[in-house]
């Protein structure tokens, strides 16, 4: 454990003091219905416990400050859905994805954008959460998150389904297209999105392989007359992306250096600039990014990145002040408190 710069020790002392709700057995939170009623709220993948919590902040590279076992490999639910974001910024620079605007289904004949309703959709609108890609995938069906922010803010019932909209006319935070959006990804690829996570971003920015990617149990689909797993962006359903902190602060630098690392640049600047940029939907969210523009987290600056799971899992960065820290099994209603400590102590 590295010893905590004096400056950040209110701030390191508040989130330690702040523990996420989440219990350790995960796999009862789920089926308890934390995310959904029967039958969905059983686990369609696999789920571990979870360890305690852990942290960690840096500045230019550097350590300032760290709590708990920051090598405690552990599922981040959608922290996995900006990881994916960088996998779409890899299939861009690769050329296998050019135009952000062009619909889908010029690439992707899987019957999954052939409808009126989803056949206009685009790689943008997917990345951007404004797809309003209608369907089933792997025995979920869009409507289980259809309207779900709505019901969280009281403005529907839970049980209620949102009227589909237009693609490109509607924000939503939808676990279903977002998977859906990586099975395009898998098509694009020919690959396991994990070995090009792998290969592409994780091992030329020194990351471990301490960390696992697990497809749904059902999810297996044939590409190249092979069967191969299409991994989710959460673990909405179990599955998921289980990874350690220092791991996810390597990936918050590569973001922070506009996806140069070393000298080398692994991720096109241009499309991290993209990725951090508001959509016209949502100020706070960019490619699969949440933004603070708008001030969705008092207290943290305003220029804040933030890749966001349940629980909470989170890597922050904060381009103005080069720093990057990791949060995780924090008590979501603090995040934006312990950013404006930090905030504090640094600038």
């Amino acid at each position: 454990m590295t010893e905590t710069h004096p400056a950040l020790a209110e701030a390191v002392a508040f989130a330690q003091a702040h523990e996420s709700p989440f219990p350790r057995d995960l796999r009862a939170l789920l089926e308890a219905g934390h995310f959904d009623p029967p039958p969905h709220n059983t686990p369609i993948g696999p789920v571990f416990p979870r360890g305690p919590q852990n942290g960690l902040v840096e500045r230019r590279g550097e350590q300032l400050a760290s709590w708990g076992d920051t090598r405690q490999a552990d599922l981040t639910f959608s922290v996995a859905k900006s990881c994916l974001s960088l996998l779409a910024g890899i299939a861009w620079a690769d050329g296998l994805l050019p135009d952000l605007d062009e619909p889908v289904r010029a690439r992707i004949q899987d019957g999954g954008f052939e409808s009126d309703q989803n056949s206009p959709i685009t790689w943008r609108q997917l990345l951007t959460n404004t797809s309003e890609w209608e369907g089933e995938l792997f025995g979920k069906p869009d409507t289980l998150d259809r309207g779900r922010d709505l019901a969280r803010e009281g403005e529907r019932e839970r049980s209620q389904v949102r009227t589909l909209q237009a693609p490109g006319t509607w924000w939503e935070y939808n676990d279903v297209r977002v998977n859906r959006l990586s099975l395009s990804l898998l098509r694009l690829f020919r690959r396991p999105l994990p070995e090009v996570f792998a290969e592409r971003i994780l091992d030329p920015i020194g990351g471990s392989r301490d960390w696992t990617w697990h497809a749904y149990d059902n999810a297996q689909v044939e590409v190249d007359g092979r069967r191969l797993p299409s991994v989710p962006g959460g673990t909405h359903w179990g599955a998921g992306l289980r990874i350690h902190a220092e791991d996810q602060a390597r990936i918050g630098r590569l973001v922070l250096g506009r996806g140069a690392w070393g000298g080398r640049q692994v991720l096109p600047a241009q499309w991290i600039d993209w990725s951090l940029a508001p959509c016209a939907l949502n100020p706070s969210y960019g490619f699969l990014w949440w933004l603070n523009g708008a001030g969705r987290w008092p207290g943290a600056p305003a220029d804040s990145v933030f890749a966001i799971g349940a629980g909470e899992n989170v890597i922050w960065i904060w381009p103005s002040g080069e720093v990057v820290a990791v949060l995780r099994w924090v008590d979501r209603g603090v995040v934006g408190a312990f950013c404006g400590k930090v905030a504090a102590a640094l600038g």
